[in-house]
């Protein structure tokens, strides 16, 4: 399973996450902060 460096943009925690988390993500907000991210915010692993 893939996995993304994500970087939160409100709180700037970094989180590697596999793809039903990334997914999980984008749809209910930063699992930290709660700040709404999409999915412009998942670089490519």
């Amino acid at each position: 399973m893939d996995d993304y460096q994500f970087t939160c943009p409100e709180c700037r925690r970094e989180l590697p996450l596999d793809g039903p988390l990334c997914e999980a993500t984008i749809e209910h907000g930063c699992p930290v902060c709660g700040a709404e991210v999409s999915r412009r915010h998942f670089p490519s692993p």
